[in-house]
């Protein structure tokens, strides 16, 4: 069997965007700039990330026999991504996302439609992928997976987990997931009542809940990460910002790829603010990523800030 630096399981959809030169308020129109289709979801756009960066990846997931099935699987060979794992569903309905792209900023709102593929299960023909392979990404939507990957995880295949929000399973995967990986958002989830606490006391917070290590993406400021019961930053380099549409997933996707490579957390994570930066550069979530060279080259301009916890 064909061996993987990374195997993505998660989530792929068709991306509509459309970018405006402010953000509409309810109830108004405003003219459109400019608008494009790409392929989209966080487990989609991790892997077409990681083969971009020369990794080895393979991709499973589920796709509708439509034409935005179709759109999205033709993404994926373009950047020569393993699609063998793919299951294309006879009469699914591949899902959509709206995206509203603010040229002045790059920031970007997201109206998406839930799948309503079958979800991914394990079955031996998964478990043996996995076991050909050095990390595991999972994004959010197969969140519900935590528990059953904890009798195949060992000391070879490492987990890396994209958390995105509060969901039902989340505790199992912070239990088995090597690297915990959620935005700076999930940290004001009420589930975990950390109130008003500071960003450091609500990592540290955290992090005695998880049983890996714990990194926390937030946007321009970077990522922050835990080493040794210090809490560390590496913010992100300047970039002119023209859409953020893929940047945590471009993260996970260079985190993953770097711990396969046997990189220590201080270079993962820096290599992995890199890409996610450079990946701004250009519209839809896929167009700007870098090549190896420039996101090494980028990596290694960065610093790593020790900071004082509250």
């Amino acid at each position: 069997m064909e061996t993987f630096d990374v195997l993505v399981i998660g989530r792929s959809c068709l991306d509509y965007i459309a970018v405006v030169e402010s953000f509409p308020e309810e109830n108004k129109k405003v003219p459109l700039v400019f608008r494009m289709i790409e392929a989209g979801g966080q487990g989609g756009t991790s892997s077409c990330c990681i083969a971009k960066l020369d990794g080895r990846v393979a991709y499973v997931g589920k796709l509708g026999n439509d034409d935005e099935g179709r759109f999205c699987l033709k993404r994926f060979k373009d950047f020569d991504v393993n699609t063998e794992h793919i299951d294309v569903v006879k009469k699914g309905r591949t899902a959509v996302a709206y995206i509203l792209v603010t040229r002045s900023n790059g920031n970007r709102t997201i109206v998406y439609e839930p799948s309503s593929l079958p979800k991914i299960e394990m079955d031996p023909t998964m478990e043996k992928i996995m076991l050909a392979t050095k990390v595991i990404l999972l994004d959010p939507e197969v969140t519900y997976l935590g528990s059953q990957l904890a009798s195949i995880s060992n000391n070879t295949v490492k987990i890396v987990y994209d958390g995105e929000r509060w969901r039902d399973g989340i505790v199992e995967i912070m239990e088995t997931a090597d690297y915990f990986i959620p935005s700076s958002d999930f940290l004001g989830s009420k589930e975990l009542g950390f109130g008003d606490l500071s960003i450091t006391d609500k990592i540290a917070s955290l992090n005695e809940m998880v049983r890996g290590e714990l990194i926390v993406t937030e946007g321009a400021s970077g990522a922050y990460y835990l080493n040794n019961g210090k809490i560390y930053n590496v913010a992100a380099p300047r970039i002119e910002v023209k859409d953020t549409i893929g940047a945590g997933d471009n993260f996970h996707a260079a985190f993953a790829l770097a711990v396969s490579k046997g990189k220590d957390l201080h270079e993962a994570v820096k290599f992995s603010v890199a890409v996610a930066s450079l990946s701004c550069r250009e519209y839809g979530g896929r167009n700007g990523i870098p090549d190896i060279q420039e996101a090494i080259q980028v990596a290694e301009e960065l610093s790593v800030q020790s900071i004082d916890c509250d």
